[in-house]
């Protein structure tokens, strides 16, 4: 992978809070300060802001948590966007995603997808490809999912979309 477009920052660069909340986070997951929160946290008002969102959608968010790990592994699969990936594995599979889901993330046919699982993954596959769902995949959802988490699920499929983007752009390097 080539190097960061932007290095990590420091405290100096991240400034006293955007440190501590990376600081924090890295003891949450047992490891190092993500690099995401490090990179991020360079821009200090709009990190908090970014943190804010994100975290009201996972984990606050009104979708199950395996689920939206499901959909996030998917974008990260579909972006080829490795850091996102290595990331949510780990919370993925502390959520209840099996090393099955995992190993056919890229095989929407695959038998072992339950309805409302293909339905999230295909809406998900459609919005990073084409940025809309057609009507089938729309009503498909709606069979599982209500209106507050109908929206939800796009602004998920959005923000890791985007966060993909980020992350590529900067290439960003996996802590390990």
């Amino acid at each position: 992978m080539d190097q960061p477009r932007i290095a990590p920052g420091g405290l100096k660069e991240l400034g006293l809070v955007n440190f501590a909340v990376a600081s924090v986070a890295g003891r949450v997951i047992g490891g190092h300060k993500p690099h995401v929160f490090t990179t991020l946290g360079r821009q200090r008002r709009l990190f908090r802001g970014w943190l804010h969102f994100s975290g009201r959608l996972m984990p606050g968010g009104l979708l199950p948590r395996r689920e939206s790990e499901l959909v996030i592994l998917r974008i990260a699969t579909l972006r080829d966007c490795e850091y996102e990936r290595r990331h949510h594995l780990r919370i993925g599979r502390r959520a209840g995603v099996t090393e099955a889901q995992i190993a056919h993330l890229g095989d929407l046919g695959w038998s072992g997808w339950s309805p409302r699982e293909r339905a999230l993954l295909t809406a998900a596959t459609q919005l990073v490809e084409t940025k809309n769902l057609d009507d089938t995949a729309w009503d498909d959802v709606r069979t599982h999912l209500d209106e507050p988490r109908a929206i939800e699920l796009l602004l998920l499929c959005g923000q890791y979309d985007s966060l993909a983007t980020t992350l590529l752009t900067l290439r960003v390097q996996p802590e390990d």
